[in-house]
């Protein structure tokens, strides 16, 4: 299947949960705020929320300073 996440395209394998999306990202899921087709999806969903084909994803990162 494939994607756009942050404008690129990505292949992914069927029935990619969110969460083993941004793990295959080598990112931590409770740094990342992510958009899937316009909604903010909550992070409690991140592990049922299935991703599909032509979906267009947005993830955002925060990371911490001092």
């Amino acid at each position: 299947m494939i994607l756009t996440c942050n404008g690129e395209q990505k292949e992914i394998a069927p029935e990619t949960t969110l969460v083993r999306f941004i793990l295959d990202l080598d990112l931590n899921p409770d740094t990342v705020v992510a958009e899937c087709d316009g909604v903010i999806i909550k992070r409690e969903q991140y592990d049922s929320h299935m991703l599909a084909e032509n979906c267009r994803l947005e993830l955002i990162r925060f990371v911490g300073g001092g």
